[in-house]
């Protein structure tokens, strides 16, 4: 069986990138950007590239990826299942939440 690993890029991050395409049931190596390893079982099938959650992420919460806020959990996400846009909404270049961040650098027309 082909070896998967997944990188946390930086220690905020409650979610690393899949280099693998690993299946549910099987095992996928951490690496975080110290050097340290640790190994989780992976929840659900997760496509190469993809991102898999490294802790308990509860609905509404932020999800982080190179220590930045990438969107927000639509519903409860569990270690070791896939993230991706079946379960987080972006956060990022969405017009219709321009009025509530209008406060925050945003320029009304």
């Amino acid at each position: 069986m082909e070896e998967c690993f997944a990188l946390q890029v930086h220690p905020s991050d409650n979610v690393a990138t899949i280099f693998a395409s690993p299946e549910k049931g099987s095992r996928v190596r951490v690496d975080d950007s110290t050097g340290t390893s640790h190994g989780m079982q992976v929840e659900a099938d997760i496509p190469y590239g993809h991102k898999i959650a490294l802790k308990d992420i509860a609905q509404g919460e932020s999800i982080f990826k190179y220590g930045e806020v990438i969107g927000q959990a639509t519903q409860p996400i569990g270690p070791g299942q896939h993230v991706h846009v079946h379960n987080v909404a972006s956060l990022r270049g969405r017009g219709d939440l321009a009025p509530a961040i209008a406060g925050e650098g945003a320029h009304e027309i």
